[in-house]
């Protein structure tokens, strides 16, 4: 296959946690209008071209509804204090260009991509907005391929963990970590301390338990595939037992 149609696809399955049953919504999902001529020129078909587009463009398009419906599930479920604001706010920075780029990147989707050739001479597998839109795209091939649920997981591991631990309590303007912090602070106690219970699993899929102890005493245990998430989960806990108590005080 030509330099510019790479193989190699089983390896980008591996990393995505995912096995594509129709290997045709992958292939489908990485390659770039651009390609499309010289696919059509040098023979290659992909099955099921009947009916899915040959590029990835409508791919896109669904992969960015799927992408907004699960980063909105996702900070619901997660953030359950949130205001409207803040969720809109945080799924705009989960989905942004920059944060899909980044997601692609740990894929190493760029190595993947089938480009022609002026597209490759152009650097078309280190731009974003490439790389941003064959996320998407996969995404969407991930959905048409087996539903919501695997690519749930999928953006889970791949996006939402993730950007929640790079941007930590910066996702927006409060937490549950916060939360707890202006709880305790404003009733004149000492901040709340985390503590790294346990952890289990394969690297690959980790699951960390993280005290939160308040005045001595640990008041809740949360777990989670990530520090962070956990430490949110024991905060969350620890939230409701202290309100619990003071409405019964």
């Amino acid at each position: 296959m030509q330099e510019n149609f790479p193989s190699g696809d089983d390896a980008l399955e591996e990393r995505l946690g995912y096995k594509f049953t129709s290997r045709a919504l992958l292939d489908r999902a990485l390659t770039h209008s651009s390609a499309v001529p010289e696919l059509k020129a040098s023979g290659i078909e992909d099955a099921g071209s009947a009916i899915l587009p040959k590029d990835n463009e409508r791919l896109e398009f669904l992969g960015d509804a799927v992408l907004q419906l699960l980063a909105s599930e996702y900070l619901l479920s997660t953030f359950p204090e949130w205001s409207e604001g803040q969720l809109s706010k945080s799924r705009a920075r989960i989905v942004n260009a920059g944060s899909l780029e980044a997601a692609a990147r740990r894929l190493r989707l760029g190595e993947h991509l089938r480009l022609g050739r002026g597209e490759e001479k152009t650097g078309g597998r280190d731009k974003q907005t490439l790389l941003a839109d064959a996320f998407e795209a996969v995404v969407a091939g991930i959905y048409l391929d087996a539903g919501l649920g695997p690519a749930r997981e999928v953006l889970r591991r791949l996006l939402f963990e993730q950007a929640l631990e790079e941007r930590g309590e910066r996702i927006s303007e409060s937490d549950r970590k916060s939360a707890l912090q202006e709880f305790l602070q404003g009733r004149g106690r000492a901040p709340a301390e985390y503590r790294l219970a346990a952890e289990s699993g394969p690297d690959h899929q980790k699951v960390f338990s993280i005290e939160v102890w308040v005045d001595g005493e640990c008041m809740a245990t949360g777990e989670g595939s990530t520090k962070k998430e956990a430490e949110q989960r024991a905060a969350r806990s620890a939230m409701e037992q202290l309100e619990h108590t003071e409405t019964k005080g």
